[in-house]
């Protein structure tokens, strides 16, 4: 007899169906796994054999051939361990072969038959929809399958006995509830930031239209402590946006708490970080930090710290919202439309232009330091500022008064009145540093002054193309902050203020 239970295999985001078999012949007594295997499915012998044995169940002393089709899929991971001993359990007629047709499942086992919580429950759960069939999953990851509604079947279990019980109907296993972690509390607030106005300004331009970001500064002067409040004063994630962050999360095994978080993600990798841990990659081509950024924000300190090609890995991602990963046995696309945070300082010492300590090789050495970042990468980012020194007696004042609570509602109402246009252009982007080609000429319409004055300073600065269209995103934003549908020059001035920082003194 051949008994088929369906489950899935990953590549990137989507999910590929699989069909296991399960095959019980005459012959020398042997369990094969064919199909392309790796080696966590290679051992699920071991683990499937001890599960049985947990139950009390002896595998039959035949030869037990388990196939996974598409045979040319590489399988991946551990787990087809759940399926494997279902598959196993039909051939053996403890549970009836009609009834598993239904059923997609995952789940990895130990050897005392617990099903232990596996990466990748929520896209497998959406799959299962799509092809109005119920997921088996382990209980640890059965709320992650809650979140996509209360309109579809799940069946979470805690161990192989349990979840054989609940399918031969003699128990029934409760439905997993969805949650939702609400943690707008747990970001540092800007109201411990004492000084550095002009940086805590631009920081809620960036918040308030999408854009990236570039810090330089000398040590101590407050650059990483600005970049953790950033997340304070973003909006929530939509309901879509918190799913597809999810998604991503689930795929890499980082769902922690079972619960769906409501604020953005903020990835602050270290400088040592390979081009695969940043862009994605490795042996199963997992995402990578730009990816776990989506909808969120990626902050890179010690910017020209980072590898020169980690660092040439942004190039694509910021431009089109996508990192392309392509290896000999896959290629894969990921969503990466992120806000890019770098901080960096002047040169090596950290004070170039402060005569009392600066190096002696200044400034050669602030030359050097600053062209280990090409200048794609710097033409990318849409605002530079400084961020000098903070004089002691700043140190001394009151708390500032405004809260991150204060600048969020800002914040929020800017990014209402960019939704609002967005939607009457028939557009789904949700902030000016997204819009692109004949959408951003829609949004940007300048009087004959203000469009004189802007040529005049892209020739005088020498700005490309790119740099021309991002002070433009940049002043669409700031007359958006101020409730003002025509661009002005004052709202152009300070764009450009921000795209043309002179950073050697």
């Amino acid at each position: 007899m051949v008994a088929s239970i369906s489950t899935i295999a990953f590549e990137g985001l989507n999910v590929r169906p699989v069909n296991l078999q399960v095959l019980l012949s005459s012959g020398l007594p042997r369990f094969i796994i064919v199909g392309l295997p790796d080696k966590a499915l290679s051992e699920s012998r071991e683990r499937v054999q001890g599960a049985l044995l947990a139950m009390g169940l002896t595998l039959p002393a035949k030869k037990i051939t388990v196939n996974l089709s598409p045979a040319d899929l590489l399988k991946e991971g551990s787990h087809f361990d759940l399926a494997i001993a279902l598959g196993l359990l039909t051939a053996m007629d403890f549970l009836p072969a009609e009834q598993m047709q239904n059923y997609i499942c995952l789940g990895e086992l130990s050897l005392d038959g617990g099903i232990l919580p596996v990466s990748g429950v929520l896209p497998a759960a959406r799959y299962a929809i799509s092809q109005n069939k119920t997921i088996i999953c382990p209980s640890a990851s059965g709320h992650e399958a809650a979140w996509l509604g209360d309109n579809h079947p799940i069946i979470a279990a805690d161990n192989l006995l349990q979840l054989m019980n609940h399918l031969k109907g003699e128990i029934t296993l409760p439905r997993p509830q969805a949650e939702i972690f609400d943690d707008a509390g747990k970001h540092a607030d800007f109201r411990d930031v004492k000084g550095q106005e002009q940086a805590k300004r631009a920081l809620e331009v960036v918040a308030s239209g999408g854009h990236h970001l570039l810090m330089i500064g000398p040590p101590g002067s407050g650059k990483s402590m600005l970049a953790q409040r950033l997340p304070s004063i973003l909006p929530p994630l939509s309901g879509t946006e918190a799913l597809d962050v999810a998604i991503i999360h689930s795929i890499s095994g980082l769902i922690s708490k079972n619960t769906i978080a409501k604020t953005r993600p903020f990835r602050a990798p270290h400088h040592t970080a390979s081009v695969a841990a940043l862009a994605g990659g490795g042996s199963r081509a997992k995402p990578g930090e730009i990816s776990l950024a989506h909808h969120g924000v990626l902050f890179m300190d010690e910017f020209p710290e980072f590898p020169r090609q980690a660092l040439e890995a942004l190039r694509q991602p910021i431009e089109t919202g996508e990192t392309m990963i392509a290896r000999v046995n896959a290629h894969l696309t990921y969503p990466s439309r992120f806000q890019l945070l770098a901080a960096m300082n002047p040169c090596r010492c950290g004070y170039l232009g402060d005569e009392s300590r600066e190096c002696k090789q200044a400034p050669e050495c602030g030359f050097k330091y600053q062209s280990k970042i090409s200048g794609p990468i710097f033409d990318r980012i849409d605002i530079h500022i400084s961020v000098p020194e903070i004089p002691a007696i700043d140190l001394t004042l009151p708390a500032p008064a405004e809260s991150s609570a204060d600048i969020a509602k800002r914040v929020f109402r800017t990014r209402e009145i960019q939704q609002h246009r967005f939607k009457k252009l028939n557009s789904k982007l949700a902030c000016n540093a997204h819009a692109e080609g004949e959408l951003l000429e829609k949004i940007t319409v300048l009087q004959s002054a203000e469009q004189q004055f802007l040529i005049d300073a892209a020739n005088k600065l020498r700005l490309s193309a790119r740099g021309y269209h991002r002070v433009l995103k940049v002043a669409r934003t700031l007359a958006d902050m101020t409730a003002t549908e025509q661009i002005a020059k004052l709202h152009l001035a300070e764009a450009l203020n921000y795209r043309y920082v002179v950073f050697r003194d």
